[in-house]
């Protein structure tokens, strides 16, 4: 699969001479970030997961500058280095046993479970009838193993079995996560060609530690739910909307948090759309379905709890009300219908907006992710991974500009949760705070200083 050629008009008119200095200041950044992410692991272990946040999130400020000295350079050569460079550090990522989650174990897991013919939403890894399942290798870190049966739904865990079928291990697994991630990286690349874009506005992405851990070392499946949902908005983009809504409900049947890139999809009142979603979703379960509503698996048995949704507490809008005004019988319920309202809006927003091209689609997916982790304000930092490739595919692109800075604040933000998630939940309520609140203040000052200039629109 070769790369998409660099568009030599995308990129200002600069000077041999500052392409050049701009490039070796990309290299001594590269390097920088190169030395960091080596230092990672080792400061992981000495002190603990708030180490690893402090060096992520200077990695990450890296990457930003890396990302604005990328607009001053032409030419291959610094595409192949940036490109390169992002393999090596997943390579070295690669190397670590998962130190951040151990749920690649339950990945392996489910693929190994459905291997010997039996429904992964059936048992809990504890059960007896799996006994002759077990290993010394994954079993004894399967997180939940003696309560939860799996979580994830129907295409995750075929790409579970099929990933496993080349060995049953985390190494393996995160391998097929990382080819998710090069499926990724080349769908953007297409996207920024299309958008006379410089190319090179991949390194925000490729170098971003957010995704180098979470993928690289953690083997989230957060990447197939990327991946699917790129070459989604890909296909919709190049007037295959078809297409494009299958690959969504693909993705959304991988981590439901993809979700909101239908709103940009669809289109009034394209009736093939819902009809394809809908006969996806029911191919897709079909095969578990003897165990019934099991196929929810974990998630309507505990997870909604564990996290705090059910209650309240998990989400970050809802727990500064009730720091202020004190809990109230019917408050989830309100905040739950208010936080629906406003995905609804910006989904209708997005679906009946005249103007669409490659720029506007991409913007209005971008909103509807912020939004929507805003509202349900995940604990995980790997949730905000889908974030990452936003920073590099809107960056210059004038329309709803305001979205730009709150998506770095929120991916970078999300490094802290690293630290917080096994903290006590005061301590989680200030990380959130600082998450949420540096965004709302990022697309406020951002909103703000675009009212201050000319109106731009987009060509």
């Amino acid at each position: 699969m070769s790369l998409p050629h660099p568009v030599a008009s995308a990129c200002p008119l600069h000077s041999p001479a500052s392409s050049s200095a701009a490039f070796n200041q990309l290299i001594a950044a590269g390097t920088l970030i190169a030395a960091l992410v080596a230092a990672t692991p080792f400061a992981q272990r000495i002190g603990g997961d708030k180490a690893f946040t402090a060096i992520a999130v200077v990695t990450a400020a890296l990457t930003y500058a890396a990302t604005v000295l990328a607009d001053r350079i032409e030419g291959r050569k610094a595409l192949v280095f940036i490109l390169g460079l992002a393999v090596v550090l997943r390579v070295y990522a690669l190397s670590f046993h998962p130190f951040l989650s151990s749920d690649v174990y339950r990945y392996v897991w489910d693929g190994t479970v459905q291997a010997a013919g039996i429904n992964p939403y059936r048992y809990v890894p504890a059960d007896p009838a799996l006994a002759q399942l077990r290993d010394a290798a994954i079993y004894p870190n399967i997180n939940r193993a003696n309560y939860a049966v799996t979580i994830y739904p129907p295409v995750a865990e075929f790409f579970f079995l099929v990933a496993t079928r080349f060995g049953a291990s985390t190494l393996v697994m995160r391998l097929a996560m990382l080819t998710c991630e090069a499926l990724s990286v080349f769908v953007m690349l297409l996207m920024l060609r299309r958008m006379q874009q410089p190319l090179t506005r991949i390194v925000s992405y490729a170098w971003h530690p957010l995704a180098i851990w979470e993928i690289a070392n953690g083997g989230h499946v957060d990447s197939l739910m990327m991946a699917l949902t790129l070459v989604g908005l890909w296909a919709a983009i190049g007037g295959r909307p078809q297409s494009g809504a299958f690959a969504v409900a693909l993705a959304s049947l991988a981590k439901p948090l993809a979700a909101p890139a239908f709103a940009v999809i669809w289109r009034p009142w394209n009736w093939k759309i819902p009809v394809i979603v809908v006969a996806a979703v029911a191919l897709c379960y079909l095969p578990y379905l003897s165990v019934g509503w099991g196929v929810l698996g974990f998630l309507t048995h505990g997870y909604l709890n564990e996290e705090g949704l059910d209650s309240g507490g998990g989400f970050w809008l809802l727990s500064l009300w009730r720091l202020a005004f004190g809990t109230s019988r019917y408050d989830v319920a309100c905040y739950v219908l208010l936080a629906g309202a406003l995905l609804l809006y910006l989904a209708l927003r997005a679906a009946f907006q005249r103007t669409q091209n490659a720029a506007v689609t991409l913007c209005n997916a971008n909103v509807l992710f912020l939004a929507a982790l805003l509202l349900l304000s995940p604990e995980y930092p790997w949730y905000y991974v889908i974030l990452v490739p936003f920073g590099a595919l809107l960056r210059n692109v004038p329309i709803w500009a305001p979205t730009l800075a709150p998506t770095w604040a929120m991916s970078v933000g999300a490094l802290l949760l690293t630290a917080a998630t096994t903290s006590n939940a005061h301590a989680t309520l200030i990380v959130k705070s600082v998450l949420f609140g540096s965004a709302l203040s990022c697309w406020a000052w951002s909103a703000w200083s675009r009212r201050q200039k000319r109106p731009l629109t987009v060509q």
